[in-house]
C-alpha cells in the first residue's frame, strides 16, 4: 500500500537520487538539466515542502511544491522509472492539491518546459489549463509553458 507522508532530512539523499533518475530521460531533449536537477531540496524539506509516495520504506516518488499568498506552485513531480505508470504521479499531485484546499488556496499553479509534452499532456489530463508561454531568460531559445488548476470556486473564499 503506497502512503504519502512529507519528507525529512534523512530522506535527502533519496530526493536527490529518484529526482535525477525521474528527469534523466529529458536531457537529451533539452541538452541541459531541467531545474529540478540541480535544486537543493535541503531547504524544501526542512520547510515541510515535500512530500513523499512509498510503499513501507521505499520511496517511490516525490512532490516539491511552493507555498504563495494565493497559490500552491508544483515545483517538481520525480516518480523513480522503476515505478512509472502506477499513478504515483498523480497521487502526489491530488495530495498536493488536498493541502493547498486545506491551507485555502484556490488554485494550483506550475511551469514547465515547452519541449516536455509528455508532462503537459499529463498536467491537462489532471485538469490543469495552460494560461501562457513565455521565454525561458535563464535559457534563450526555450519556452516555458504555465499552467494552473483552480481548487475551489473563489466565490467561496
Amino acid at each position: 500500500m503506497i502512503e504519502i507522508r512529507a519528507a525529512v532530512t534523512e530522506d535527502l539523499p533519496v530526493v536527490h537520487s529518484i529526482t535525477q533518475k525521474a528527469y534523466a530521460v529529458w536531457l537529451p531533449v533539452l541538452g541541459y538539466p531541467p531545474q529540478p536537477m540541480t535544486d537543493d531540496y535541503g531547504p524544501r524539506i526542512e520547510r515541510g515542502d515535500v512530500l513523499l509516495a512509498c510503499e513501507g520504506e521505499t520511496v517511490l516518488g516525490l512532490i516539491a511544491v511552493e507555498r504563495g499568498d494565493d497559490h500552491h506552485l508544483i515545483f517538481s513531480v520525480a516518480v523513480n522509472p522503476d515505478n512509472a505508470g502506477k499513478g504515483i504521479g498523480p497521487r502526489l499531485i491530488a495530495e498536493a492539491e488536498d493541502h493547498a484546499r486545506l491551507a485555502g488556496k484556490a488554485r494550483m499553479t506550475l511551469y514547465t518546459n515547452a519541449l516536455m509534452n509528455k508532462n503537459i499532456d499529463l498536467y491537462r489530463k489532471l485538469g490543469y489549463r495552460e494560461t501562457g508561454r513565455r521565454p525561458n531568460s535563464a535559457r534563450p531559445g526555450f519556452t516555458i509553458v504555465d499552467m494552473e488548476k483552480m481548487l475551489m470556486d473563489p466565490a467561496d473564499l
